[in-house]
């Protein structure tokens, strides 16, 4: 079955940086767009990035010059680069996939940047 894995988060500084990870399983990887999406408490989720099977990417307009999104087919893996995160930032962020119009998620990795 489709199992998607986050994991990365935590507690950074206004500024700083993490890297968070995405590792898939139960289809085929290669040929598939992934995205991150990120909610917080009490808002909607939010699109963050999305990466085509090709490498062609997407972002967000909260995000976009700040957060790097990247795939490694080979591991199954993809990935969200986060550079000068904000307050703004805090949020559980999840890796998510769409297959036969059914939406698949992660459990979540949550961010918190703060002071």
């Amino acid at each position: 079955q489709v199992q998607l894995v986050e994991s990365g988060g935590g507690l950074v500084q206004p500024g700083g940086s993490l890297r968070l990870s995405c590792a898939a399983s139960g289809f085929t990887f290669s040929s598939e767009v992934m995205s991150w999406y990120r909610q917080d408490l009490g808002k909607e989720r939010e699109f963050v990035a999305s990466i085509e099977r090709d490498g062609r990417t997407k972002y967000g307009t909260s995000v976009t010059g700040r957060f790097i999104i990247s795939r490694d087919n080979d591991k199954k893996m993809v990935y969200l680069q986060m550079n000068s995160l904000k307050p703004e930032d805090t949020a559980v962020y999840y890796c998510g996939i769409v297959l036969a119009y059914e939406a698949y998620w992660g459990q979540g990795t949550r961010v918190t940047v703060s002071s």
